[in-house]
């Protein structure tokens, strides 16, 4: 997923993409904006934790 990358000062679109840290100076008013992503997403989730607490169902596969 991709985000607009704005100066913070003019507005002006500078780039579209993801970020983790970036520092970029914009053209239109040369001002040098930082950007620093809030959290970060891992590239693969993976497998879902089973809690230790959960049990196990029996679903019949015999339908008689």
């Amino acid at each position: 997923m991709n985000t607009d990358i704005r100066c913070g000062h003019c507005g002006r679109k500078m780039a579209e993409g993801q970020y983790i840290t970036l520092s970029i100076k914009c053209p239109r008013c040369r001002i040098l904006n930082h950007f620093k992503a809030t959290s970060h997403r891992p590239a693969h989730q993976g497998v879902p934790e089973i809690s230790p607490d959960a049990k196990p169902t029996d679903h019949s596969l015999d339908r008689r």
